[in-house]
């Protein structure tokens, strides 16, 4: 059992400023360490040319581009080495398991993934210089692996296969972006079916409305369905999927086979965050162990999260935050059944 702590970290002001500030947070932790020192023992599976990466940006996230500079500017680094840790756009992301519920109101998530992947920040930012308010945790730093903004859009990926990849953004690049540019589920899926995708993964959105839908995107095409409960497989393009699909088609049996869960949030937080019932998962060692439960009301703009199972959550008023009032807490914690090391806490031996 492995006790840790997320600490909650808020910003307002231009997105240089903000890349130059989290370059701050960041020097001399072990996050950078441990990220930098993956490299010196494996190759990169991708190439990374900054004058492409700097084009993609600029067409399709300017003031994030911005943000890299910041923390170019803070770490002393150079940009490619920023690109390849912190940019998401041309590299390639890990496998993951991750389960997503939209009900009356609300988006739910179980962020599955590697321990040592996470980064232990939940992340409140309000640009000066254009784009939304975000409320979520980070991933890769710039990324978010889930959130809402200030709009009430609220969003969560999953994770299909990274075959055949095309020369695009990730799926927390790709999230951010949503986060930051899109105020409704149309905008999502207009922007979704135009931007450059690396991999293949399916984006839930939900907007103020209520109204919700499951976006399966891949780097050949995007398809748009309406559904409530979304785990690691495609629906429509079965052709996409992975061979090996058993967690995950039992995952989203869980979830079905419990309909009286499914409209009201408390009873859909509990199913989802109870490892007794299917849908949390302990595949810790294979990347596929829950982390995190999160779950975004867009009318209410509250924002809950609860690291481990059999938590309650952390509750969020974000309305507050974007009125101007700071928030309070300054970190919180939770216990996960795992020995294995987390990257912000544990010096990785790779």
């Amino acid at each position: 059992m492995r006790e840790i702590e997320s600490r909650v970290m808020q910003f307002r002001g231009s997105h240089y400023d903000f890349g130059y500030w989290q370059g701050d947070q960041l020097r001399g932790t072990l996050t950078l360490e441990n990220r930098r020192k993956q490299w010196k023992t494996k190759r990169p599976r991708f190439e990374i040319d900054v004058a492409d990466a700097k084009a993609a940006f600029l067409q399709y996230a300017p003031k994030i581009w911005e943000e890299l500079e910041g923390l170019r500017d803070a770490l002393d680094l150079p940009m490619d080495e920023v690109l390849r840790d912190f940019g998401g756009y041309r590299i390639t992301p890990d496998r993951s398991g991750c389960s997503i519920l939209t009900g009356d109101g609300f988006l739910l998530r179980n962020y599955d993934f590697h321990p040592q992947t996470y980064e232990g920040r939940y992340m409140l930012y309000e640009p000066s210089d254009g784009g939304y308010a975000t409320i979520g945790p980070s991933q890769r730093i710039v990324g978010r692996m889930d959130g809402m903004n200030d709009q009430g859009l609220a969003m969560g990926y999953n994770f299909i296969h990274r075959k055949n990849p095309g020369k695009g953004f990730v799926c927390y690049l790709i999230g951010r972006i949503i986060l930051e540019t899109c105020a409704t589920v149309g905008e999502a899926v207009e922007l979704v079916a135009n931007i450059p995708h690396r991999g293949s993964f399916s984006y839930v959105v939900m907007d103020a409305s209520g109204k919700s839908c499951i976006i399966e995107a891949t780097p050949r095409k995007t398809i748009v369905r309406e559904a409530g409960a979304c785990t690691n497989h495609f629906e429509v393009q079965e052709d996409e999927n992975r061979h090996y699909l058993k967690d995950s088609f039992s995952r989203l049996d869980a979830i079905r086979s419990q309909p009286a869960d499914l409209d009201d949030l408390n009873n859909a937080y509990r199913l989802f965050n109870d490892p007794a019932r299917g849908v949390f998962a302990d595949d810790y060692r294979s990347w596929a162990g829950t982390i995190h439960t999160s779950a975004y009301i867009p009318e209410k703009q509250e924002a809950w999260i609860a690291i481990g199972g059999n938590a309650e959550p952390v509750i969020f008023d974000f309305a507050d935050w974007v009125a101007g009032q700071t928030e309070a807490r300054t970190s919180f914690d939770g216990k996960i059944e795992t020995t294995l090391g987390f990257g912000y806490l544990d010096r990785i031996h790779t």
